[in-house]
């Protein structure tokens, strides 16, 4: 089809339409006073496997057949024959971007510099002939290109820097709140349809919706995790139908866009918010993983009881485990917490502190946290991405 429209359009919806009672519902999330009960060490380990799971759905949505066993062995087994893989480094730098946004975002415009440092990440190393690369990285593109597997075709390339220019200023106008979840679904679509880069396209746009959604409040904080990707990886074909909707500009398209995008952000924001709830958590989460990596034979009879413990408690100290070893020394508890220590399982508060808390970002127990998470409905239903090799 011919791209004729000149304007990013800031569709509305009626006052009885679904979009405008999800707008309802997220904008009471987004001022939701958030005080969980989960420790923040636990947590900041749910919000790295978050991170590391978004990186692997977006890179799939485009192609990348590399699975959370693959990427985990890098980055638990520093396998160097599997780092420099293609597939790998893709995901790598999907990390490295989502990285750079929450460190910079809030004090920065999303415009083209950021939009432009956005892409160099993604494409960073990447091969550019026939791979995921760019030859150009930050660079808007200076031919016509095709969409494989789409009827789209993008705009002349002599329009690019002009329409980037108006999507950059819709973006940064100062419009009132109650349009930002408008401005955010609308913002992936119109970068999408103008794609300006010859290559990373998507997971840009990915990232800039991510970017979107820090900025306007909806963070990843001290109680909150956000994985937007989930949105749009949970189902890829329903991904790239309502994007060919949305491509034909009318109302009608939009917003069925816009209600497709505030749907799914909605659900999973509901979901990762009960991670704040430490009883929750241990209940649902940690404690049947604990169960579920014995029977993998991943861990012992007597880590398991010492690991429940460390669960049970938060704040582990060496008398908590009295009623595990009776009649033992201090020196048998000693040892066994420092064997569980080297493994990687417990972890030190301070460096020479004796209090110690749960680690599960390890080969023993990472596997098991997944699956769980995958079984109580927080991760994308895809066998192929949540497939983890003795898990």
């Amino acid at each position: 089809m011919e791209n004729i429209f000149r304007a990013t359009k800031l569709v509305k919806p009626s006052y009885d339409s679904p979009v405008t009672d999800l707008i309802i519902d997220l904008e009471k999330l987004r001022t939701k006073i958030m005080s969980g009960t989960t420790n923040y060490f636990v947590f900041f380990q749910i919000k790295n496997i978050f991170h590391t799971l978004e990186s692997i759905g977006s890179a799939r949505i485009e192609g990348n057949n590399t699975t959370i066993s693959d990427y985990l062995q890098t980055k638990l087994e520093n396998r160097e024959d599997i780092e420099e893989r293609e597939g790998i480094k893709e995901i790598d730098n999907i990390e490295e971007a989502i990285n750079f946004i929450e460190s910079t975002v809030m004090d920065s415009k999303i415009d083209k510099p950021f939009i432009s440092e956005l892409h160099k990440i993604v494409v960073s190393n990447l091969d550019y002939i026939g791979g995921e690369g760019d030859k150009n990285p930050g660079s808007f593109r200076h031919n016509n290109v095709e969409i494989k597997k789409s009827d789209l075709k993008p705009i002349d390339w002599v329009l690019v820097d002009e329409y980037m220019d108006e999507l950059i200023h819709f973006i940064n106008k100062n419009d009132l709140p109650k349009y930002d979840l408008l401005k955010i679904a609308i913002v992936h679509h119109r970068f999408l349809w103008i794609h300006p880069f010859r290559n990373g396209n998507g997971r840009t746009a990915r990232l800039i919706t991510y970017a979107m959604l820090v900025k306007y409040g909806f963070n990843v904080n001290s109680v909150r995790i956000l994985n937007p990707t989930a949105i749009f990886c949970n189902t890829r074909g329903d991904y790239y139908n309502n994007l060919a909707r949305a491509d034909k500009h009318t109302d009608e398209g939009l917003l069925a866009w816009v209600e497709y995008v505030l749907r799914g952000l909605r659900i999973e924001i509901e979901k990762v918010d009960a991670l704040a709830d430490y009883n929750y958590l241990k209940k649902q989460i940690l404690l049947p993983a604990i169960d579920y990596a014995y029977e993998k034979e991943k861990i012992k009879e007597i880590e398991v009881k010492i690991l429940k413990v460390a669960i049970e408690k938060q704040i582990l100290v060496a008398n908590d485990l009295r009623p595990i070893f009776h009649n033992k020394r201090d020196s048998e508890i000693s040892r066994q917490i420092k064997f569980l220590t080297d493994k990687g399982m417990l972890e030190p508060i301070e460096t020479k502190a004796r209090k110690y808390r749960l680690k599960f970002y390890n080969n023993y127990l990472l596997g098991a946290i997944i699956h769980l998470l995958g079984e109580n409905g927080f991760l994308p239903d895809r066998e192929d991405l949540l497939k983890i090799k003795g898990a």
